[in-house]
């Protein structure tokens, strides 16, 4: 049985380990007394505006920003002066639905050696298509982008649905990267296919991490750190070196998960694609990982997700910032030292911009925000705590 406590006059669900957890996002509770009056204002601006779709965002230094739009595979460059396409090729991306041009991530030595890393829809020798993760290096001009190595290939894509595909580098140096299932039913389980998982490989060289618990195994089951997962849409590490993700339920429980080598999380929507299973599915064999956050139902469609830093940001700080699609709004979610769920909030101010699709954290601990599918154009919005 979870325990629950009423704080501020709503029910918060506390997480226990591997027991699964329940937390209502559209009506967040406020946290524990005090935090409320401690919470910040914020000051939102639209950083770029007219971008189509975009899917990720990420600082590059010197006030410029780089972003990814989906559906045109366009890479963008934005800085004080505006922004600009850059030269990159984008007609090598197969775009179908959820797939495209989705994640990026900038190397922490991107000063000195220029690199960037994107998850992309791919085109296969032969004929088919695949999702998989390329280096890229951008010159200093910030005009062209040239292809150095593809550095993971062969992730599942069917029609598009669930094509994942987040990224991000962890504080090893390890690329760490979340997969969609494909809507695939026997992909979550399957170690020997990548999709459903989180996956960890050597950023420089594409090889799997040398620490990933089936190592020792053969083909693609080195590269996995944890499997079960149905979309994963948003990576993210704690001070503490924890790792969580953020994925898309069915048409119930979004899950925030806290990610442990080698975990299983339940999901497994077979035969078929049968999703009226569980997201965790306690009664499958061996040991499954509850969520440490859900949404119940409706889902609010969870995508990118950062931990919050900076004492600017008051009762909010350490908090985990997740964006929201279907919901139109950021959710934070505070867990203790042990990683239970001790509140979730859903600011008002920022539940009047439309589907959010990526956060990130900028050094300065501002957040900088994508929308997707927002009326008269999408932007990259920043949001300050004061």
């Amino acid at each position: 049985m979870i325990p629950r406590v009423l704080v501020g006059g709503l029910l918060l669900a506390l997480v226990l380990p591997a027991a699964p957890t329940v937390a209502g996002p559209h009506t967040p509770d406020p946290g524990p007394a005090g935090a409320e009056q401690s919470a910040p204002g914020f000051s939102v601006t639209k950083r770029v505006r007219g971008l189509d779709h975009p899917w990720d965002v990420q600082p590059i230094g010197g006030g410029r920003l780089l972003i990814t739009e989906r559906d045109s595979a366009h890479l963008i460059v934005a800085g004080r002066g505006g922004k600009r396409r850059v030269r990159f090729p984008s007609g090598s991306v197969w775009v179908s639905g959820e797939a495209g041009l989705m994640g990026l991530e900038v190397d922490p030595r991107f000063a000195d050696n220029r690199r960037f890393y994107t998850c992309q829809g791919g085109f296969r020798a032969g004929g088919g298509h695949d999702i998989r993760i390329i280096a890229w290096r951008l010159n200093k001009g910030a005009t062209r982008a040239r292809r150095i190595t593809t550095l993971l290939k062969g992730l599942p894509a069917t029609s598009g649905r669930h094509a994942g595909c987040r990224l991000l580098i962890t504080s090893n140096g390890a690329l760490l990267v979340g997969t969609g299932d494909a809507a695939t039913g026997t992909n979550p389980r399957n170690l020997d296919s990548l999709g459903g998982k989180t996956l960890r490989l050597n950023r420089m060289t594409g090889k799997p991490w040398p620490k990933n618990p089936f190592i020792d195994g053969r083909g693609k089951r080195r590269y996995v750190l944890t499997y079960g997962h149905r979309n994963v849409q948003g990576l993210a590490q704690r001070r503490n070196g924890t790792l969580w993700s953020a994925e898309h339920g069915p048409d119930r429980d979004d899950e925030v998960n806290k990610l442990a080598a080698g975990g299983d999380y339940g999901w497994h929507p077979v035969p078929g694609y049968n999703e009226s299973v569980p997201m965790t599915d306690f009664d499958l064999p061996g040991q499954q990982r509850g969520a440490r956050w859900r949404s119940g139902s409706p889902t609010p469609a969870t995508s990118g997700a950062t931990f919050v830093r900076g004492k600017q940001w008051g009762g909010l700080n350490g908090a985990l910032a997740v964006a929201c699609l279907k919901a139109s709004r950021v959710l934070f979610l505070r867990f203790d030292a042990r990683g239970r769920l001790e509140s979730a909030r859903a600011p008002q101010a920022l539940r009047t911009y439309g589907r959010l699709r990526s956060i990130t954290s900028t050094p300065g601990g501002n957040l900088l925000i994508t929308t997707d599918g927002v009326p008269g154009g999408d932007s990259v919005l920043q949001v300050r705590a004061r």
